[in-house]
């Protein structure tokens, strides 16, 4: 059995978390792109639901680790459907993943910088924090589609830099994503918390490149 990442907060000034796999549960995202959109854009296709989930998997994988690929404006474009409406429709699924809400309350009573750092667009980081009632808890809210490049981008730390100079080596990054903590180790961010549960109703997965957690809460404490 994997053990969990014990930080050396001693350390750690600054703390940047992913949004969705790592604060919230990725079970919201997995239900609503591969059951909910394929559902309704078989509807509109006059299609199976089997036959939408292809067309959209297809359509992604066309334009993985780009800007589009998290973009709900292009997806509503390729599929005809209002996309920022069909996350609101569902958005009592948002939850918090793995003793998030426990940490995110001992970052805050650290004095620690807090911030929430994630590919979603506007719409769809405004309505998840809503829903958790997250509005006031960050100290910064940074997209990648406001820095004009996603999170695996090295373009994207470099701006992320400029516009909010932190001291990568004394920073904190958690993400589910390996290629983008890839690309904050490759930043020089020092401590990278890889989460092996994103989706709390799937199984662990086994990570050997970073330091690694079941969820946020098996950093603390603090």
């Amino acid at each position: 059995m994997m053990r969990d990442a014990r930080p050396s907060w001693d350390e750690i000034e600054y703390v940047l978390l992913d949004m969705d796999g790592t604060v919230l549960d990725l079970a919201f995202d997995n239900h609503f792109w591969l059951e909910l959109l394929p559902q309704r854009l078989a509807l509109a296709m006059g299609v199976t639901p089997e036959q939408a989930l292809a067309e959209i998997l297809s359509r992604f994988r066309a334009v993985q680790h780009t800007l589009s690929c998290y973009s709900t404006g292009y997806w509503s474009e390729v599929t005809g459907l209002d996309l920022a409406a069909l996350q609101r429709e569902v958005r009592g699924r948002v939850a918090f993943l793995g003793g998030s809400a426990d940490f995110l309350e001992a970052v805050r009573a650290s004095g620690r910088p807090l911030w929430l750092v994630t590919n979603a667009p506007p719409e769809s980081w405004r309505l998840k924090l809503e829903q958790a009632r997250l509005e006031e808890t960050f100290d910064a809210v940074v997209s990648s589609h406001d820095l004009g490049a996603p999170k695996e981008d090295a373009l994207f730390w470099r701006r992320l830099q400029a516009l909010r100079p932190f001291p990568a080596e004394r920073a904190l990054f958690a993400d589910d994503s390996l290629p983008v903590l890839r690309a904050a180790r490759d930043h020089g961010i020092a401590h990278l918390v890889a989460m092996r549960r994103p989706d709390s109703t799937q199984p662990e997965r086994e990570i050997t490149e970073f330091p690694s957690a079941t969820g946020l809460g098996a950093l603390l404490p603090l």
